[in-house]
Formats: C-alpha cells, sequence, structure tokens
C-alpha cells in the first residue's frame, strides 16, 4: 500500500508539473516549439494513465482470466503498461535501434533502452511491477524536455538580444522610397532611414541628425547622438530624424553581418573542457557498457561456481540495468555546451563578442595584458591641448597655423583646423611648401609662416624653445621669427585609466603599452593610466617581437592577451593568446585577426569580457566536478544494490536538471 501512495503521489507531482508549464508558457507567449508541445502532451498522457494504474491491482486484472484464456488478466494488463510505455518512449527506443544501425551504439538512448527495456523484460519474467519501466523512461523524457526546453529559451533570448539583422535598405527614386535587399545596395549609394527603423548599411550620414539606439550592438542603453559627416554603423535603430547615408561597406562587409557570423559560428570553435567531454564520452560510454555486462553476468557465475549458492541472476541483471541507468552522462554531455553558449550569449548582450568557445576559455586564463594606444587607451582623436606662445597673440599663432596647414589632410593639420574653428579662407594663403618630415612653409597674407618639428627651426636657422608637455609640439615661425608653439596630443579615452584598475582588481597580473609615439608622450600616457610597462618609438614588427618577448616570460597556464584597432595590430592580434579588437571603429583587419571584439571601442570592457569568461569556466568546472563526482557514487551505490532504479533516474535526472539549471546562470552578468 506504502508502495502504491509513492508512485501515485510521484505521478501526481509530473501531472501538476505538467499543468503548471503549460501556464507559464501561456504567460510567456508561447515559447514552446511544436515538438516540446507534443513531448509535453506525451508526458502528460503516460502520467495520467501512471497516475490512474496505481489503483489498479494486479488481482483485478487476474479476474478476467477465464477457462478459454487463462492467463488474460495478465496479459491484458501488460498490454496496457506497454502502451503506455511506447507512448513515453518510443522515440528513445527508435534513436537506439537507428544508432545500432548506424554503428553508432553507445550514446544515451541506447543506455536507456537496454535499462528500460530490460525491467520490462524482468517485470514480464516474474509477473511483477512494471511500473518501473515505465516510471524510468518518464522521468528521463521529463529532463530531457527540461533541458530542450531550457537550450531553447537561452537560444530564444540571445536571438531577441541579437536581432539586428536589417529586412530591407530605403533607396530613394523619383522623390519615394523603394525598398529593396541590403544585398543590392552598391557602395556609394544613398539609403534613407526612417525613424524606428535599422540601419542597414555601414557609411557616412550626408543630411540629417538622430539619436541611436545601440543597444543590441553595444549593450549600452543611453542613445547615441548622430549628425551630418558622422559615420554610422549597421545594426543600430534610428529613433528620431530621418536620415540619409552613403553607403561605405556592401552588406555582406557590414558592422551587422560580421556580428551575425560571428555569434552564429562561435559555437564551431570547441573549447578544450567541451573536447575532454567528447573524449570521455567515447571511452566513457561502451566502458560503463561492458562494465554493466560485466555485473549481469560474473557475480552470478562466481556464486554458481566459486561459492556453490543460487546465482540469482534476476537480481544482478537488475542491477546491471540500474548500473546501465546511473552511467547515462546526460549532465555532462548537455550542460558543458550549454555554459559555454551561455557565456558566449551573455557576452553578446553586452557587445563582447567572443569568436569561440575556445577563445572563452583562453581569455579566463588572462593574466598579461597588453595594448596598443592610439585608438586603443586613446581616442586616436588629436587636439589642441596648449598653445604657447612669445609676443604674438594666441588667436593669432593659431590662425597662422590652420591657415598654413590648410592645404594637408594629415590628422594634426586636421586637428589645428578644428581647434582655429572658422572658415578657411584658401586665397589668403599662397606658396605652400611641404617639406616631408619636417612640415610646411607657406604666406598667410603676404607673411612668411613656417609649421613644424624642431627640425624645421634648425634647418631655418631660428631658436626655439623646448616644451614639457606630452604631445605633438608644431613649433611656430613667422617672418623668421619663433612665435611659440603649439602642443596637440591624442585624447585619453574617458575610462581607460578605470580600465586599467578595473584589470588589475580582476587578477591581472601585468599591464603593459606598446606605441609608436615618443618616448616622452607614450611614458606620460602610461604614469597617468596606472600601466605597469610601456614601450615606446615601435614600429609594427617592433610590436610583434616585443609581444613574442613577454609570450616568452609568462609563467605556467598564465595566457597574454593584446588589445589594438588598427591595421598594423593585426599581425600582433594573430600571434598573442588571444587579441582584442575595438570592433565600433577599428579596422576590418584588426576584426578579422581578433578573437574577441568590442563593439563599443571602451577598454572597460576588456575586464568584463574577463571576467565572464571566468564566470562561464566556473561553472563549466562545476558541473564537470558536481555530475561526475554524483555519478560516480551512484554507480557504485547501484553496483552494490543499495540504488534501485528509482534512484538511479532521480540521480540521472536530478543532476542533470541542476546542472542545466547552473549553466544557465552563464547568461547573467549584469551583475559583473
Amino acid at each position: 500500500m506504502a508502495e502504491i501512495v509513492t508512485n501515485a503521489l510521484l505521478a501526481l507531482v509530473i501531472l501538476t508539473a505538467a499543468v503548471f508549464i503549460f501556464i507559464i508558457n501561456r504567460r510567456d507567449g508561447g515559447g514552446m516549439t511544436k515538438k516540446q508541445k507534443k513531448m509535453l502532451v506525451r508526458i502528460f498522457i503516460s502520467a495520467v494513465m501512471m497516475f490512474g494504474l496505481q489503483f489498479v491491482s494486479a488481482e483485478m486484472f487476474n479476474r478476467m482470466d477465464s477457462y478459454t484464456f487463462p492467463t488474460a488478466g495478465r496479459w491484458f494488463r501488460l498490454g496496457v503498461y506497454l502502451i503506455n510505455y511506447f507512448i513515453i518512449g518510443y522515440d528513445i527506443l527508435r534513436k537506439a535501434l537507428q544508432g545500432i544501425k548506424n554503428r553508432q551504439v553507445f550514446d544515451e538512448n541506447f543506455l536507456m533502452a537496454v535499462a528500460t527495456v530490460g525491467a520490462m523484460a524482468l517485470a514480464i519474467y516474474e509477473n511483477g511491477e512494471y511500473l518501473e519501466a515505465i516510471a524510468v523512461m518518464l522521468f528521463y523524457q521529463v529532463g530531457e524536455w527540461f533541458q530542450s526546453y531550457a537550450v531553447g529559451k537561452s537560444r530564444r533570448n540571445i536571438s531577441e538580444l541579437m536581432d539586428i539583422r536589417p529586412d530591407y535598405a530605403n533607396i530613394e527614386k523619383d522623390g519615394k522610397l523603394e525598398q529593396v535587399d541590403p544585398d543590392e545596395v552598391e557602395i556609394g549609394s544613398v539609403i534613407v532611414v526612417q525613424p524606428g527603423e535599422k540601419v542597414p548599411l555601414d557609411g557616412v550620414i550626408v543630411k540629417g541628425s538622430s539619436s541611436l539606439n545601440t543597444s543590441a550592438l553595444t549593450g549600452e542603453s543611453l542613445p547615441r547622438d548622430a549628425k551630418e559627416g558622422d559615420e554610422i554603423i549597421s545594426g543600430c535603430i534610428n529613433m528620431s530624424g530621418v536620415l540619409k547615408i552613403r553607403t561605405t561597406k556592401e552588406f555582406g562587409e557590414s558592422t551587422v553581418s560580421k556580428i551575425l557570423d560571428l555569434v552564429e559560428n562561435a559555437s564551431s570553435r570547441k573549447s578544450k573542457s567541451e573536447d575532454f567531454i567528447s573524449r570521455f564520452a567515447r571511452i566513457y560510454t561502451p566502458a560503463v557498457c561492458y562494465a554493466a555486462l560485466a555485473l549481469a553476468v560474473l557475480p552470478p557465475l562466481v556464486r554458481m561456481f566459486a561459492l556453490g549458492t543460487s546465482a540469482e541472476w534476476g537480481m544482478w541483471i537488475y542491477r546491471a540495468l540500474t548500473f546501465l541507468v546511473i552511467s547515462c552522462p546526460c549532465a555532462l554531455v548537455i550542460s558543458i555546451p550549454l555554459s559555454f553558449f551561455a557565456g558566449i550569449g551573455g557576452a553578446s548582450k553586452e557587445g563582447i563578442l567572443i569568436k569561440g568557445s575556445n577563445y572563452l576559455e583562453t581569455l579566463s586564463q588572462a593574466k598579461y595584458v597588453v595594448f596598443d594606444k592610439t585608438g586603443t587607451l586613446t581616442q586616436g582623436v588629436f587636439e589642441v591641448s596648449g598653445i604657447h606662445h612669445n609676443e604674438m597673440e594666441k588667436d593669432k599663432l593659431l590662425e597662422y597655423a590652420a591657415l598654413a596647414e590648410c592645404a594637408s589632410s594629415h590628422p594634426i593639420s586636421k586637428s589645428l583646423q578644428t581647434a582655429y574653428g572658422k572658415e578657411i579662407d584658401r586665397s589668403r594663403v599662397t606658396d605652400i611648401e611641404e617639406i616631408s618630415g619636417y612640415g610646411i612653409l607657406a604666406k598667410v597674407d603676404g607673411t612668411a609662416v613656417a609649421a613644424g618639428n624642431s627640425k624645421l627651426m634648425e634647418r631655418l636657422g631660428i631658436s626655439y624653445r623646448d616644451c614639457h608637455a606630452a604631445g605633438t609640439i608644431i613649433h611656430m615661425a613667422v617672418d623668421g621669427r619663433y612665435a611659440g608653439h603649439i602642443v596637440i596630443s591624442d585624447i585619453v579615452k574617458p575610462h581607460s585609466k578605470t580600465a586599467i584598475a578595473a584589470l588589475k582588481k580582476a587578477g591581472v597580473e601585468k599591464t603593459v603599452m606598446l606605441t609608436g609615439d615618443a618616448k616622452r608622450v607614450a611614458e606620460q600616457v602610461a604614469a597617468s593610466l596606472g600601466i605597469d610597462e610601456v614601450y615606446s618609438d615601435l614600429l609594427p614588427a617592433d610590436k610583434v617581437s616585443k609581444v613574442e618577448e613577454l609570450l616568452s616570460l609568462k609563467k605556467g597556464n598564465a595566457k597574454l592577451a593584446f588589445a589594438g584597432d588598427g591595421i598594423n595590430d593585426a599581425p600582433v592580434l594573430t600571434r598573442a593568446d588571444i587579441g582584442i579588437a575595438m570592433g565600433a571603429m577599428g579596422s576590418d583587419a584588426a576584426i578579422e585577426a581578433a578573437d574577441v571584439v568590442l563593439m563599443d571601442d571602451d577598454p572597460v570592457q576588456i575586464a568584463r569580457a574577463i571576467k565572464i569568461s571566468r564566470k562561464c569556466i566556473g561553472i563549466v568546472y562545476q558541473n564537470i566536478v558536481f555530475a561526475l563526482a554524483v555519478k560516480f557514487a551512484c554507480l557504485g551505490l547501484g553496483a552494490i544494490g543499495i540504488a534501485n532504479m528509482w534512484f538511479a533516474i532521480f540521480a540521472d535526472v536530478g543532476v542533470m536538471i541542476l546542472a542545466v539549471l547552473n549553466a544557465i546562470r552563464a547568461l547573467n552578468v549584469h551583475d559583473l
């Protein structure tokens, strides 16, 4: 009676869970697939039958016996239970047969089929209780449904967050907007993006201004303002004004395409942990099958021939079947890839694109972080930071410099013109002569102006004053007399100092900066940010050599990460253990060479990426240790007869559910 009550309560729990899941699914907007709904119906029907059969005893079936069919009740009872068994387990049996046919025998479907069919056969032989085999299959299917729903939901969450693929692009023809496939838009075309629409292609705004929602790309909740002349990347959502954009890339090369490609292909690059699980499963599964066979055969033979006692085949076969049920490596096979998938998805939500689980694992071991300076720790935007003059007024000195440099497209020249802030009247400038490596000579309003470095002043025989400020120094001479100098500096990113502090807090042992800038400029930037080591005056090849030198000095399993953004950083990104590219404004070459791409160019995200990877790998190790510890403990208990079939399935499904729930924690990265 106690067993009937227990079994009825278990079936009732499953029924209640099925109804609860139906209600949650309806409130969640119907997140289940057709396959999951079908499986849930099967679970529900099987649980109802299982619950009802608890109140129908074997004696009630035996009353159906007659003189014509003396065992009719027994076979009718078997038929009812077989119907229930096939309702809940026919797909497992089919997969097991297909595996045998394809010579891929040893998987969880084979283990479950052998265990439950064996338990059913024992019950038929002994005219015993069929319920155990059905319950084992039912609980296994509940666990499978749960992991399928969990994986599907995590995939949907990531897909929704990464729903940045544009469906169309607007081309203006004859005063009307025509929707075309983004693939059909050529470079240099002008597209129109209206409020509420996604930006389909990378380009430059030629007309209009607006606020852009970039949360799907960068994880940043605050909108960004964009105006005429600004570069704009695909995947953003236009929130207010109408924008006309001249495209600079084809759709296949655009930011949105590359992001989607990175996310879709991330799972194809396996980590060492995933490879370990694959190798483990190939050895483990046949090993436990042979162990179960030995458990079923050897002890009875020993009892018969060595001890002279009864073989008790039924008991040992039952233990072997229980051993098989316990041995299913579902928790490992399901939870480890899910952990990596969730970790990559959680990072993607924050604008950190990791190209594979192998890179995620390597990133978690980063102890040395090496930075390029320009565009990585600094904005790569030059700005006038000081004007040191003799007798001439500051504004006049800046005016002469801006006009003299008006014919140059160099970033230094652009920064002088920006600081001047007025329209450049080129008619005022004559006799422009650019001396490569020195500077510019010109006449402004008929006055001779020289603007350049100290070598230009020496060449002209003009005495000049050194400047102690860090940056590029533009010395000025007017009518042959030294007039002062202008300091132009690369602006440090607002969060660079915070980023270095965050890395050290995260356990990074050494931070290094590599740059082609002059030693004085490099050392000042490094000191202001708190960087441990700095190497200056480096060519691209020198950066590779320096990274190789640093790689040779690292200890143990520590990994070296390099963060950069320029074309000249591509070789270094490839050479480092893990390459991190600034994705929003970084070069295509750097993004292609890197293993991790930061979509908002914020160096703080490097520390965040390391924390996300470490959380994910921590979850992976937790699941491996937990699953193996419980698995081997239960195998031992099953072999000596302490664990029965009920215990086996609870251990297997329970461990799997706990491991899956733990894996899904990797999606939550907001608190890092």
